[in-house]
């Protein structure tokens, strides 16, 4: 008899357990439905997409892997996910989608200037056309807002001092190792260091308007979205670790990256994050 008790009491708090799991499941979806609806009220003010009325399936998908799911991994701020969000449209050129992103990254407070270097950052990457592309989409929505063109300059340097800034940035970033980079390349291919030197690094590295650990951060995400880019992913990964960005603040933004990007190309850039961090 005694057995029995034990056995029909066990059986009842077993199905109690079960029922407060079912229940806290349930809250979770509920609260990252919920999370996702916020955010993306505060980023589009409440605006209706044309998706919800056309294809409303997909649009609950998106908006709750994006703004619920995406949103809540990691530490960034929803500023720093909106700059992330503008450089990988840039790098895919989807200057629609990013018209949309820079009203709401503008929403949410960051700066005309803010999203202007974003954006002036991903022409070493991603290549001129891609960004100058963006630029103009921004510049439509600015003139939308009426928001004075051209924003205010950012530059720190001028011809006499592009080179030694950008060098002194990359040896920065990546070490005195940097220093020995022209003298090791193969002859007749001097002009690529020069090139990474003034241009990539002191043209656009040393401009204001965004900090060093953002910009490499950023240029992190780029290079995830270009795909087959391994060597360049570890190289700045070591760049972030050197400027203060920890790997849960990587893998957070890479993740990030994930709605636009596809599984494949996510999947590589964390496979290098990890060989790269590997102790």
């Amino acid at each position: 008899m005694k057995k029995l008790l034990v056995l029909f009491f066990a059986f009842i708090f077993m199905q109690s357990l079960f029922v407060y799991a079912d229940t806290l499941s349930k809250d979770k979806v509920m609260n990252r439905v919920d999370f996702a609806q916020n955010r993306y009220d505060e980023l589009f003010k409440k605006e209706i997409s044309s998706l919800k009325e056309t294809d409303p399936d997909l649009y609950e998908i998106v908006k709750n892997f994006i703004y619920g799911d995406v949103a809540q991994l990691g530490d960034l701020t929803v500023k720093q996910r909106e700059l992330i969000t503008l450089v990988v449209l840039t790098v895919n050129q989807q200057s629609e989608i990013l018209e949309k992103h820079v009203n709401a990254a503008l929403n949410i407070g960051l700066t005309p200037v803010e999203i202007k270097e974003a954006i002036y950052q991903t022409a070493p990457y991603a290549g001129i056309p891609k960004a100058v592309i963006a630029a103009e989409a921004a510049n439509k929505v600015f003139k939308e807002r009426n928001i004075k063109l051209p924003v205010e300059s950012q530059s720190t340097t001028d011809e006499s001092s592009r080179y030694d800034k950008g060098l002194g940035t990359q040896v920065k970033l990546f070490g005195e190792r940097i220093t020995n980079m022209r003298a090791a390349s193969p002859k007749g291919q001097e002009h690529i260091c020069d090139y990474l030197a003034g241009y990539c690094f002191g043209d656009f590295y040393t401009r204001n308007g965004l900090d060093l650990k953002t910009r490499e951060l950023l240029t992190l995400c780029m290079l995830a979205a270009l795909g087959d880019t391994e060597s360049q992913i570890k190289g700045h990964i070591q760049g972030n670790l050197n400027i203060g960005n920890d790997k849960d603040t990587m893998l957070a933004a890479i993740t990030q990256c994930l709605p636009y990007i596809g599984f494949p190309r996510t999947l590589n850039a964390i496979k290098y994050l990890n060989e790269a961090t590997a102790k």
